[in-house]
């Protein structure tokens, strides 16, 4: 019985990789300014698409259409946002909570993209609802396109960091995995 304690604790330490004394300025700079709209698709037509298709894949994930549809169109603007691909954000999505808004880690992370709540008070926005969706891909998807600059453009490195399991390949590996479901 002493294996699964064991095992927890060291999940525990390799998750726990950033505290709040630690924060990086340029991040929290980052989040800060991430907080504004935009709008994501060329017309109609382009978005009907897209949701309809990515729709179809996540629908056993996320039951009720109205928030699968919300999350859908909330990760295609945040992608777009932070130029990142959406296939990725989906796979990070799909590895870190199964498309559960509720979701909550061992180590307290919340939310679509796990994010940490020490952050709503690094920016300022303590009342910030990790469980929104909006929210918490701002949040997510922001960190991650810091840590990929602050990585030099390695996503391997920057999804390590983001994950909090910077120097091991086994995270990235489930994010390529994961991505590759919701890839065109």
């Amino acid at each position: 019985m002493q294996r699964p304690l064991f095992l927890l604790i060291l999940f525990f330490s390799i998750s726990v990789n950033v505290s709040a004394a630690e924060v990086d300025p340029a991040l929290r700079d980052a989040l800060k300014q991430a907080f504004s709209e935009s709008d994501s698709f060329e017309d109609r037509f382009a978005a009907e698409v897209w949701l309809t298709d990515m729709s179809g894949r996540t629908q056993r994930y996320v039951k009720d259409d109205l928030e699968r549809i919300e999350i859908l169109r909330t990760v295609h603007a945040e992608a777009n946002r932070v130029e990142l691909p959406v296939s990725l954000l989906l796979g990070v999505i799909h590895t870190e909570s199964l498309f559960d808004r509720f979701a909550v880690s061992v180590v307290g992370a919340q939310g679509l993209m796990q994010v940490m709540p020490f952050w709503k008070k690094e920016i300022g926005r303590e009342n910030d609802n990790l469980t929104n969706i909006q929210t918490n891909l701002r949040y997510g998807s922001t960190i991650l396109k810091h840590y990929l600059g602050r990585s030099k453009g390695d996503l391997t490195e920057a999804l390590a960091r983001y994950n909090g399991s910077y120097g091991k390949t086994w995270y990235p590996e489930k994010i390529y995995h994961n991505q590759r479901r919701y890839q065109d």
